[in-house]
Parts: structure tokens; C-alpha cells; sequence
């Protein structure tokens, strides 16, 4: 992980849809190559490199490929990340010098359990996120009793009224559907809902406005990083929650302010399917 002196970490940056991340080769060690708070110090856009967070690949777990842990810009440690993951499939890639016009399946153990990204001839990255847990005691969440469903159900924060869906993908997720997601003053409004008490783990927010019944569009702020330009998993919530409340199909586009992803939440295995781009930006040396 170091160079040849050891004087610095080798890491390179990758954004998915502008959603960044530094992914650092930590093959050789169970252990994080960098604590919470040096990974946060990395993440800081004026005095580090700048990224949403930091991902770290781990030898595997079990009858897996390869472990994944991923450090938060705040320092806090999420479940998972859907894009994430892409950039992850991309590194490792990378890493194992797989031909760009190649297609590989990882099996990679997350805190949120197997996840299954797949490396495909055109570059995207299709990834197999698993069934979405809608238990509200398992979200989790107190908006409903333990077994049942948090479907539009009506939360009041600083006096203002809106009704939400919870789903988890592995990580916690509240949306809500509004007429216009670019007149939510998301700095204002996502600090209280992401510790509101009804979220126990505290929790994700998406801003979702129905475009159609095959496209949605969605702002998000997300739990332990704030404003973010794009987020898997809540592109994947957000499709069910629209599902669940009749808004849209289970094919659908979600529109993110750094792009698009195609989701997929299939009939025949119950599982949630995100296909999109990872790209690098750079790679470097910290010393």
C-alpha cells in the first residue's frame, strides 16, 4: 500500500456520477490501512484530497472475492454504497489488470451482506443489490410497528409536514415525493431529518419527483456525508418506494444531478438491479 520507502499510501480517486471516492489497496491487511479520522482528513476537499469517502479493499470473507469497508467523510462508517461499489468493481478491475473489453462477477462481503457488481463490456458496472428489507424494525425505523411497512407515513420536522417511505438496502433510506426536488433546500431540511429520533441509525433522504412511470428524479442528502450528486442505494429505495406507492414500474430511470442509473427491482427474484458508470479520475501517493 506504501511505495517502495514507505513514505505514503498509494490510492486512486473514482467518481460514479460525480458521487467521489479515494479506494485504497488494503489486500495485505484485515486491518484499515487509515483510521476514521485520517480518513476523513483525506476526504476534506480544501485541506485533503477531497472524496465522499474512502473505500478500502480487503482480502475476503468467507467464500467471497474481496471485503469492502467504506469510511465516511464525516469519519462515520456507512453499511454500504451503491456507486460506491461501482467504483470499487472498477478498482479491482484495475488491480487484477482486467481487459477493458472483458466481464467479470465479483462476490464482495459488505456490513450489509453479499453484494454482486459486475464488470461489463461496455464499461458500465451492473450490480446485484439484493432484496430491500421493508420490516420498519429492520430499517430501521419507529414510523411503523416491527413487521409491518413504512409506507407514506406522515413525519413533522420543524414544523413543516411530509409523508415518507422507509426501505433499507442494507443501509437505511426515507422518501418522500415532491412536486419539484430542485425547491428543497436540501442544507436546511436533511440535517433533521437524517438524526430525527423516528431513525434510531439515523438515515438517508431522498427527494424523489415522479417524471413518468419509467423515470424519476431525485436529489438526496445522505447519512455521514451531506449533499451528494448521486446515491445507489437511494436510486434503489427510491424505485421501490415508487413502486410501493403506484408511481412507477419496476424499470425505471433515476435521474441524479451527476447522471443517470438504470434500476431494476425484478419480479422474479426480488432483488434490486443498478446498472451505471464508474470512472477514475487520478491516482497518487499520500505521504
Amino acid at each position: 500500500m506504501g511505495d517502495a520507502n514507505g513514505n505514503g499510501i498509494q490510492f486512486a480517486k473514482y467518481h460514479g456520477l460525480g458521487n467521489d471516492f479515494i479506494l485504497v489497496d488494503n489486500r495485505q491487511q484485515p486491518e484499515l490501512a487509515l483510521s476514521a479520522e485520517t480518513a476523513a482528513q483525506w476526504c476534506d476537499r480544501h485541506f485533503g484530497i477531497g472524496a465522499d469517502g474512502v473505500i478500502f479493499v480487503l482480502p475476503p470473507t468467507g467464500e467471497t472475492d474481496y471485503t469492502m469497508r467504506i469510511i465516511n467523510s464525516d469519519g462515520s462508517e456507512p453499511e454500504m454504497c451503491g456507486n460506491g461499489i461501482r467504483c470499487y468493481a472498477k478498482f479491482v478491475a484495475a488491480l487484477e489488470n482486467v481487459p477493458e473489453n472483458s466481464e467479470k462477477l465479483y462476490r464482495i462481503h459488505t456490513l450489509a451482506g453479499l453484494i454482486q457488481p459486475i464488470f461489463r463490456l461496455d464499461g458500465q458496472v451492473t450490480v446485484d443489490m439484493g432484496e430491500p428489507i421493508l420490516d420498519a424494525a429492520k430499517v430501521p425505523t419507529t414510523l411503523a410497528a416491527a413487521g409491518e411497512k413504512a409506507i407514506e407515513v406522515p413525519l413533522s420536522v420543524d414544523g413543516e409536514t411530509r409523508t415518507f417511505t422507509t426501505v433499507s438496502m442494507g443501509n437505511p433510506h426515507a422518501i418522500t415525493f415532491v412536486d419539484d426536488v430542485e425547491a428543497i433546500a436540501l442544507e436546511t431540511v436533511g440535517p433533521p431529518l437524517e438524526t430525527n429520533a423516528v431513525f434510531p441509525q439515523k438515515t438517508n433522504v431522498e427527494f424523489i419527483q415522479v417524471l413518468g412511470r419509467d423515470s424519476l428524479k431525485m436529489r438526496v442528502w445522505e447519512r455521514g456525508a451531506g449533499i451528494t450528486l448521486a446515491c445507489g442505494t437511494g436510486a434503489c429505495a427510491s424505485l421501490v418506494a415508487g413502486v410501493l406507492t403506484e408511481r412507477c414500474d419496476r424499470l425505471a430511470t433515476v435521474i441524479l444531478p451527476g447522471g443517470p442509473l438504470d434500476i431494476e427491482w425484478s419480479s422474479a427474484d426480488n432483488h434490486l438491479y443498478m446498472t451505471g458508470p464508474a470512472e477514475l479520475v487520478f491516482m497518487g501517493t499520500y505521504r
